[in-house]
């Protein structure tokens, strides 16, 4: 299969995806248009923010970058899903603490248009708390919740993790740990099981919320990111929950989307 053919073939398997490149560079008008023209109507883009306005400028003199990318990622229309700003960890050099960086998030958020989805991805753990929940809640930004070593759960955290009327999960692992075993990206080879069955459960109690839920798998997770979503899929399945795309009859949900784990 050639590489031009990858993502339609995916889409054929899937219902969104997250796309990474996106961090390293805001794609040109011709290449959003592919990813438009290759996918069906009913698919979801995540995107990643370049990380010019996330990692070198810090969200400082960054709104002529940040146009450019909307504008870019509005070709996508309705297949545009969550936009997510994915932080570094940041060393007292940078910040002082958390509240010297929400001093300059909280300003920027303001900016952003409302009639798109926004997550923000934070990798200083100790500034994961109810404050910060908060004011992501105050302007409808979703909070990024990862599985990875060093970042607590969400049943470790002591604050209610969900900050809008959807969520963005990201099963990333441990890239170190398992470059250790493989650099091919094929087949699982990490036993996550356990790790991904408490997720179905998590999941399952915040869709009965009415919250919808992005969720998307690294293959440093296992060592194949679609074998994990199919496991995540199978698991979901074992406990009898509804079907993966069905909203239960619960609570009308704050926004509707076609994704993979509505």
């Amino acid at each position: 299969m050639h590489s031009r053919d990858y993502l339609s073939f995916y889409a054929e398997h899937f219902d969104s995806v997250e796309v990474d490149s996106t961090f390293y560079a805001c794609p040109s008008v011709n290449t959003v248009k592919g990813w438009n023209s290759k996918t069906p109507d009913n698919f979801i883009f995540s995107v990643k923010v370049p990380q010019t306005i996330t990692h070198d400028k810090v969200l400082v003199d960054c709104d002529s970058e940040l146009k450019q990318f909307l504008d870019a990622m509005s070709i996508l229309g309705p297949k545009l899903g969550p936009i997510v700003f994915q932080f570094p960890f940041f060393s007292r050099g940078s910040f002082q603490d958390r509240h010297e960086f929400l001093d300059r998030l909280v300003p920027f958020l303001k900016k952003l248009p409302t009639d798109q989805k926004f997550a923000v991805e934070l990798r200083n753990k100790n500034w994961l708390d109810a404050e910060c929940a908060n004011l992501l809640r105050d302007h409808q930004v979703a909070l990024v919740l990862q599985d990875r070593a060093w970042m607590p759960s969400p049943s470790e955290a002591r604050f209610d993790p969900i900050t809008a009327g959807w969520t963005y999960i990201r099963w990333l692992g441990n890239r170190k740990e398992i470059e250790a075993v493989t650099e091919t990206w094929d087949k699982v080879v990490v036993d996550r099981r356990e790790e991904l069955s408490s997720w179905v459960d998590f999941c399952h109690q915040i869709q009965r919320r009415g919250v919808i839920v992005y969720a998307y798998a690294n293959n440093h997770y296992q060592g194949h990111g679609p074998a994990t979503i199919q496991q995540f899929i199978g698991l979901w399945r074992d406990r009898g929950f509804p079907e993966i795309g069905k909203t239960p009859d619960v609570r009308k949900p704050v926004v509707s989307q076609r994704t993979l784990f509505e």
